[in-house]
């Protein structure tokens, strides 16, 4: 059996949490520690030589991460979910008349930066001004055996900060700890999604749930990730997209659906895409995109305002402004305006001679719409930093999207771009059972050329429409790209707690061994 090598801290610390037992103190006790406050209120709150009740009897757990030692009295840090308040030890304040062990043994000795405690003391303010807690009782809570990256602090001012990517998303544990300012971010990200819940629950849309596991991956073009069902002996496909099912409800008569699906996609990983990601999606009966668009404008500005106190947010360079309303642009003269080709007539052969004239890789699978799709996202997406909305797009790129009312050759489908990338798409739903019939059939025959992303015909989905489907328009928001905007971050992995990564080459191979096992 392999397992990863111990350290010289971590066998030391080993060694500590055997003196700790040796001693009769559970490193890991089971019993409710009091809590009866937090650092965030003790800092904000606490004036020096008030007559504050609440501070005379505090009772506060966290983790240590640093220790001055000063004989027979030691400052100390401690860090909670709030933030950090500093602690004041003094032997004679935490020991039982001759009996020094507390002291001497247990705080000055076997505990370590990184270790959980319980303390309770009353705050006061240190010669130098510093709000502190004085220590009159000292629990250890938890035994840290693997000691944390040293992060210095002067003068409320970080040093040598863990920037170190491939540590802090593959231990985002450890990297909360010692970044705590990285809690923001996702504090941020439930703020939003709240508000996003907030606004549609307060227009009557009602929260549903949809499947995960599907027979055919259906409402997106991406190549699905594949499982096995072992009592029914079928495949499975996570699921690419929930718009399908979204729909059937909508035949099945309610009126505003929508669901946060977790969405899984088996393609290529950088900074704007993650193989599992977070994607609302919403469907509204009696209504089209041009709806669905001041829809968009008032949810946004309502979701930036509630998570930033402004309609404006910072990302990287550039100032976004999320206030309605928001530009909009036909999809063909987005590509006239930055290419000085009009594409509107041509066909996939004089596609294919634009990109070449272009400088855009091609490959043969890819159909008229994938090429448009192409010309688009490598000559024009990036230049839309403010919220656009991309209008009227070609049907041979929206294989479910009511054909446009007046256009010939186009849909009544929006893209929404800010900052450069896609953050939501959205339809007038095409309805008629016949029309998406063919629609589909056109994507097998783009499947059989080796397109992976194709669409999978579902005649379910089809019959379904069949019993009659309202006009309907329906939306998709990708979450983690919203809240990389409303955070000011450059990557979606700075947006998920845990995404995903290459396994690490050290580890333990007896659970490798016993995870295969019941795969098999």
């Amino acid at each position: 059996m392999a397992t990863k090598n111990l350290s010289e801290q971590e066998i030391i610390r080993r060694e500590k949490l055997k003196e700790l037992k040796k001693l009769g103190i559970d490193p890991y006790p089971a019993a409710l520690f009091p809590v009866n406050i937090n650092a965030r209120h003790i800092k904000q709150v606490y004036q020096k030589d008030a007559e504050q009740a609440e501070f005379k009897d505090v009772c506060i757990a966290g983790r240590i991460l640093s220790i001055r030692d000063m004989g027979k009295a030691s400052f100390a840090v401690l860090q909670d979910s709030t933030g950090k308040v500093q602690l004041y030890v003094r032997k004679d304040d935490i020991c039982d008349g001759d009996d020094k062990t507390m002291y001497d043994i247990l705080w000055k000795k076997l505990i370590d930066i990184g270790d959980i405690m319980g303390v309770k003391g009353y705050v006061f303010t240190t010669k130098t001004g510093e709000t502190s807690i004085h220590v009159t009782e000292l629990t250890l809570l938890a035994k840290s055996l693997h000691p944390l990256p040293i992060v210095k602090e002067k003068d409320g001012e970080t040093f040598d900060e863990v920037t170190d990517a491939e540590f802090r998303y593959r231990q985002r544990y450890a990297d909360l700890i010692v970044n705590p300012h990285v809690k923001e971010t996702f504090l941020k990200r439930t703020k939003m999604i709240n508000a996003i819940r907030n606004f549609l629950n307060e227009k009557g849309a009602l929260e549903v749930d949809t499947p995960v596991l599907q027979n055919i991956p259906g409402g997106a073009a991406a190549r699905p990730f594949i499982t096995h069902h072992n009592a029914l002996d079928i495949p499975f496909y996570l699921r690419i997209a929930n718009e399908l099912y979204l729909k059937r409800l909508i035949v099945g008569g309610f009126d505003w659906v929508y669901e946060f699906s977790r969405n899984f996609r088996n393609e290529g990983m950088d900074r704007t895409h993650n193989p599992e990601f977070t994607v609302l999606e919403f469907y509204v009966a009696y209504k089209d995109y041009l709806w669905m668009m001041e829809t968009t404008e008032q949810m946004l500005e309502k979701t930036a305002l509630e998570v930033n106190g402004s309609t404006k947010v910072v990302s990287g360079k550039n100032e976004i402004d999320f206030k309605a309303p928001y530009k909009r642009i036909s999809m063909y003269n987005a590509i006239k305006e930055f290419t000085g080709i009009d594409i509107t007539d041509k066909d996939e052969a004089m596609l294919r001679e634009v990109c070449k004239d272009l400088a855009i890789h091609l490959d043969t699978s890819m159909g008229k719409g994938k090429i448009i799709d192409e010309i688009f996202s490598e000559k024009c997406q990036h230049h839309f930093v403010q919220p656009t909305f991309i209008i009227d797009y070609p049907v041979e790129m929206s294989p479910l999207t009511k054909k446009h009312r007046s256009k010939p050759g186009l849909v009544e489908r929006f893209e929404l771009i800010a900052n450069g990338q896609e953050v939501a798409n959205a339809y007038s739903e095409l309805n008629d059972p016949i029309e998406q019939r063919e629609r589909f059939e056109e994507q097998a025959k783009l499947m059989a050329r080796g397109d992976e992303e194709a669409m999978f015909v579902d005649q379910d989905f089809l019959r379904s429409l069949e019993y009659g489907m309202p006009p309907t328009s329906g939306i998709g928001f990708g979450i983690d790209r919203l809240c990389m905007l409303m955070t000011n971050q450059s990557s979606i992995q700075d947006v998920l707690f845990f995404p995903q990564m290459r396994p690490e080459k050290i580890f333990d191979e007896s659970a490798f061994n016993a995870g295969k096992s019941l795969s098999e």
